[in-house]
């Protein structure tokens, strides 16, 4: 029976203890038809699963293969190529759905028209900063983590959406943008059914400076995604992701980390890599409206704020002036 819905696992080094959680968690799920649900894992690299015979005691299939080592992309790439369903679902290796309705929610949406991408708000689990204790976050907004996101594999296949394989930090970013940017057949699913679990080997949760560190190649997703949408011929997509990036820059400096000088070395190459961006994307930049960029603006300052911002001790104006001035070409 072809499937409708393959959860898609990229794995790198996880083991049982780590993967078993999700494909319990699927397990578990009430009211659904597995015969229509595949589970497609496919691992980077020859790391080997030392238990890959408990993969197969679940009322699912699951198809389990090597990969040559590629990175995340290309192996999330390799799920994707083995799937022959109606929908699918990246999901990491580590995490888990947090609702035994998930399957459930989602074949209701399913239902009708479908959709071609669906965001759904999903769980965060982490830790508290003073006594590192168990708490849960709701990402009602987010739509750039792979979290809870599942779209229509033909509208993939037909317009020749795939993972940036040169990217492999921030990589969601390009991808879910681009899913969300080429159609107007997009849903929004206020029920959470997925849990981002906390892992203590991931780098991303317990490395304090991960942002600092990898804002880079947040600017490097934004770029490939500015030139796959103009050779899309999306050029006002892309114009807004241009002004969207300028403007998260400019308030993520405010922020007090950024301007602790401990953190100075992240900064100037952050700083710098940003110059860069800007000189090639200036043009498009100075074209947007002063009303649209206000609106960009407000989106972002809002949620940074949230995050902890302090008051601009520059205009924008003269924050881009001072940038290109202190990162001179050459």
């Amino acid at each position: 029976m072809k499937k409708v819905l393959d959860i898609l696992i990229p794995r790198y080094t996880e083991q049982w203890k780590d993967i078993s959680p999700l494909l319990k968690s699927l397990a578990i799920q009430q009211n659904v038809d597995f015969s229509k649900i595949g589970v497609i894992i496919r691992s980077d690299g020859y790391d080997e699963f030392t238990d890959i015979e408990r993969l197969y005691n679940f009322p699912f299939s699951v198809d389990f293969d090597y990969c040559d080592k590629r990175g995340v992309s290309a192996t999330r790439n390799a799920c994707l190529d083995a799937s022959e369903a109606d929908y699918v679902m990246f999901c990491d290796a580590d995490d888990m759905f947090s609702n035994v309705c998930g399957l459930w929610i989602l074949f209701r949406e399913f239902e009708g028209e479908g959709f071609d991408t669906l965001v759904s708000t999903f769980l965060e689990e982490t830790r508290t900063p003073d006594k590192k204790e168990v708490t849960y976050i709701n990402r009602e907004m987010d739509q750039t983590f792979v979290h809870g996101k599942v779209h229509r594999r033909k509208y993939l296949t037909d317009n020749h959406i795939r993972w940036n394989e040169k990217l492999t930090i921030h990589e969601d970013s390009y991808f879910n943008i681009l899913c969300q940017s080429l159609t107007e057949k997009a849903k929004h699913c206020p029920t959470p059914f997925y849990l981002w679990r906390w892992r203590d080997e991931s780098v991303c949760r317990h490395d304090e400076k991960y942002i600092l560190k990898t804002f880079n190649n947040m600017i490097d997703s934004n770029d490939a995604l500015i030139a796959e949408l103009k050779r899309r011929e999306r050029e006002d997509k892309a114009k807004f992701f241009i002004v969207f990036m300028v403007f998260d820059a400019y308030y993520l400096m405010n922020k007090p980390e950024w301007k602790n000088q401990e953190n100075k070395k992240y900064r100037d190459a952050t700083e710098r890599r940003f110059a860069k961006y800007y000189r090639k994307h200036r043009k498009d930049y100075d074209s947007v409206g002063a009303n649209d960029k206000m609106m960009i603006s407000n989106q972002v300052r809002g949620r940074h704020v949230m995050e902890g911002m302090e008051m601009e001790n520059l205009t924008i104006s003269e924050w881009l002036d001072k940038i290109l001035k202190d990162n001179k070409k050459g």
